[in-house]
């Protein structure tokens, strides 16, 4: 076996390689950058080695300074983890010359998958059914245009060496190609040094579901069965889970076997996925190979017991499999949220910054027999970098059957607080809890279809507004009984968002009682787990264990369970009495001005002081993450100001342009 490897990534799969590497006794060498000095996965590995500027194009793009670590540190392989070099055949080529070992498919079966055009030509040779699209390369905006409309809208636009849901876009209309062609190919040229775009024809409603395959270098290929990752946001993945509620055995069967097959033509020799669009009956079309390990890797790892990290260092090193298609099993089904830093409140707009708080759920097997698991490369005071991709974990679930894995990742979502920045968790949350998703009912389109308005939390549930009213008046009691005891009393008010309650409490410490005298109920809490200063509120409510999120407000509380919150107010009957008469306050007007939505990088600005604009027209671009968001104006109007220019940096919510 090797006794050394360098992991020539970062964050969350260069530490989730590090734990799989020690538990087989391999030491580790890990490159960073300059943004990644204070990395965990730095602190966490045997050796380290500096490789450049933040910017992945002076660093973790270049063959030549993963090349120099190995030789410097003695490396005898190198692991790539997924994006950057992980699907670059000239660098498994190179690697190889030096006579260092790529922990990868060989360079034949990477150039014959893993560029997406490439890919479609083999497969269509091969007989294997694909998406209808144009497979050649494509000259300029023009030519895109004419393929677009030989195919028929709408297509999808996609960068060849693509992945990670950069470098693509969905055309309705000749518009959408005109500014979403060249938008592809700069992130194409900016993400993955090839701005090579392919088109193909975008099948509306479809789900995406793909093959994990593992293959050695003895010619031996298996499955382990499939994952459904049809929850995606602006084609990225979001939400993954193993097995798929869609398929069944004999579907399952002839996905395998139709991915396995291709595989074999290829020689394939390491982990990868073959991945498929299908239908709603069941119809699947070849949509490309991924010749890399996948970020939805663990939620197949827990199904399987199959650890894919070690099975793809062993077949570099040379070993055959150590087992065959019919000793793989699906025991149980799994779940895994992708945790992004992002503000789903705000169109899911990238949120960089530092992790002021960052407390994971506990991990390991739960006293339900569930189990949790946290695939992270953060901690906290660890900054989100504008550099990167914006995700700060994968939290993943595992229980004996679908609801049950869904009902466990809903309460490690509840248990997951961050702070510092936007993230998606409540959005997560929403998800679980709805009955589509629970029905197993899913499409590509979900997300668009289930919050066409775009994401703005959900309204109480009648256990959500109880919980409210409980854990705000025990906050308040606690609070009280420390700062003034003699303001404490059992009769109270509360307001908790547009409902008006009146309550008597009696008990304390970690059980209250919370009496309803209007409808003769009364509520228990017990079980409490909440200090003064605690952001995370824990306790059972009627038997019901939850968590949620508490901060205080005036008079009274914020407090968010998954995706609902609700401002809790527990006042005097005189204060509720003049609270109800007090005039709402007005928001800022900034109906003329457009703000950057993000912070980010200004590519371009495309107005000027005196210029008329209509609605719907491009105004700027801002980058950020590495992705290109167009920003258009939504109303008329004539440009005043303009607030910043190309290449400056800019805040969220910084004015961009101000109307006359």
């Amino acid at each position: 076996m090797f006794s050394k490897i360098l992991i020539a990534n970062r964050g969350e799969i260069a530490v989730r390689i590090i734990k799989t590497c020690r538990r087989l006794g391999i030491a580790t060498v890990v490159v960073y950058s300059e943004a990644d000095a204070d990395s965990m996965a730095v602190e966490m590995a045997d050796e380290t080695v500096f490789i450049g500027g933040a910017p992945a194009s002076e660093s973790y793009l270049v063959a030549d300074k993963i090349v120099a670590a190995c030789r410097q540190t003695g490396a005898e392989a190198v692991h790539p983890g997924f994006g950057f070099l992980s699907e670059n055949a000239g660098f498994a080529k190179r690697l190889a010359a030096e006579g260092i070992v790529f922990i990868g498919p060989n360079p034949g079966a990477i150039e014959a998958m893993g560029d997406k055009i490439e890919s479609k030509k083999f497969a269509a040779k091969a007989n294997v059914s694909v998406v209808p699209g144009h497979v050649g390369e494509i000259d300029d905006t023009d030519h895109a245009i004419r393929i677009s409309e030989d195919i028929g809208y709408p297509v999808m636009i996609k960068a060849s060496a693509g992945g990670g849901g950069k470098g693509i876009r969905v055309a309705w209309t000749r518009k959408d190609v005109e500014e979403g062609f060249p938008a592809v190919r700069a992130e194409a040229k900016a993400s993955f040094g090839d701005d090579r775009i392919f088109i193909e024809k975008f099948i509306e409603s479809p789900r995406h579901i793909e093959i994990q395959v593992m293959g050695d270098k003895h010619g031996n290929v298996v499955h382990l069965f499939e994952r459904e990752c049809s929850i995606q946001r602006r084609n990225q993945k979001v939400i993954e889970e193993a097995p798929s509620p869609l398929l069944d055995e004999a579907t399952r069967k002839k996905m395998g076997e139709q991915a396995v097959a291709l595989a074999k033509a290829v020689n394939y020799d390491s982990a990868g996925t073959v991945e498929f669009v299908a239908g709603q009956d069941r119809s699947f079309f070849f949509l490309e190979m991924n010749t890399r390990l996948q970020v939805e890797h663990p939620v197949t790892e827990l199904i399987t017991g199959v650890d894919l990290v070690e099975q793809m260092i062993r077949s570099a090193y040379g070993e055959k499999l150590a087992f065959k298609q019919d000793d793989l099993k699906i025991n149980g089904w799994a779940m895994e949220s992708r945790i992004y830093a992002e503000d789903p409140y705000r169109g899911f707009l990238p949120s960089i910054g530092r992790l002021v708080r960052y407390s994971p759920p506990a991990e390991g097997k739960s006293a339900d027999g569930t189990i949790v698991r946290n695939d992270a490369g953060v901690r906290e005071g660890d900054e989100i970098s504008m550099f990167y991709d914006p995700m700060i974990s994968k939290l993943s679930t595992w229980g004996p059957d679908r609801l049950s894995a869904i009902d466990a990742m809903g309460r490690a979502l509840e248990d997951f607080h961050i702070e510092g920045l936007g993230q998606n968790i409540p959005f997560l949350a929403a998800v679980m809890d709805q009955d589509r998703f629970r029905k197993g009912t899913l499409a590509t389109s979900y997300i668009k279809d289930e919050f066409p308005e775009g994401f703005q939390g959900t309204a109480p549930t009648d256990f959500q507004r109880d919980l409210a009213a409980a854990v705000g008046c025990a906050m308040h009691r606690t609070l009280t009984r420390r700062a003034s005891p003699q303001l404490d009393r059992d009769d109270w008010v509360v307001v908790a968002g547009a409902d008006t309650l009146t309550v008597r409490l009696s008990n304390g410490g970690d059980s209250f009682k919370v009496e309803l005298p209007e409808t003769g109920r009364v509520l228990s809490l017990t079980d409490i787990a909440w200090r003064p200063g605690q952001p995370l509120f824990r306790g059972k409510l009627d038997g019901v264990a939850f968590t949620v999120a508490v901060k205080p407000a005036a008079e009274g509380f914020v407090i968010r369970h998954r995706a609902c919150t609700l401002k809790v107010l527990v006042l005097t009957p005189r204060s509720a009495e003049l609270h109800h008469k007090l005039p709402p306050k007005k928001a800022a007007d900034t109906s003329k001005m457009i703000l950057s939505p993000m912070p980010g990088l200004v590519v371009t600005l495309d107005v000027e002081v005196g210029q008329q604009v209509r609605s719907g027209e491009q105004v700027a671009i801002i980058e950020a993450m590495k992705m290109q968001n167009i920003i258009r104006a939504e109303r008329d109007g004539v440009v005043k100001s303009v607030g910043a220019k190309s290449g400056d940096s800019v805040a969220a919510d910084e004015v961009l342009i101000e109307f006359a």
